[in-house]
């Protein structure tokens, strides 16, 4: 089992910054596929990054690509997502999830890949 709690979230302006982190419980949070989805009102769950046990390989969306980094230490349990130049359409619930094992490819971004999700941070980006 894995619990895990997501923080940072807050309001920015339109071309600010944010860190989220993610908190995991549990010894094995190395050997865990760690991944970030965002929901917008009256939208579906979609997927934002995603990042291998080890770190080694890291997947985006396009539409984050290149603003939006994702990274994890091992040594604390907890994984990151770094968003720089945020725009009003990144507003958003985001959603911390982990899964110990996924196929890889396309499957990192399914959410149906995930097993264990927190309870999402806000993520309000002004114009």
């Amino acid at each position: 089992q894995v619990q895990l709690v997501e923080s940072g979230g807050g309001l920015v302006q339109a071309g600010g910054s944010l860190r989220l982190s993610c908190a995991a419980s549990g010894r094995t949070f190395s050997s865990y596929v760690m991944g970030w989805f965002r929901q917008a009102p009256g939208k579906e769950r979609e997927f934002v990054a995603a990042i291998s046990w080890s770190g080694g390989s890291t997947y985006y969306a396009d539409s984050v690509k290149g603003r939006f980094t994702i990274s994890r230490d091992n040594a604390k349990n907890t994984e990151y997502l770094q968003m720089n130049s945020l725009k009003p359409e990144d507003t958003a619930v985001y959603y911390c999830a982990a899964d110990d094992f996924i196929l890889g490819g396309s499957y990192y971004t399914m959410s149906s890949s995930y097993d264990y999700w927190g309870q999402g941070t806000q993520v309000t980006v002004s114009s």
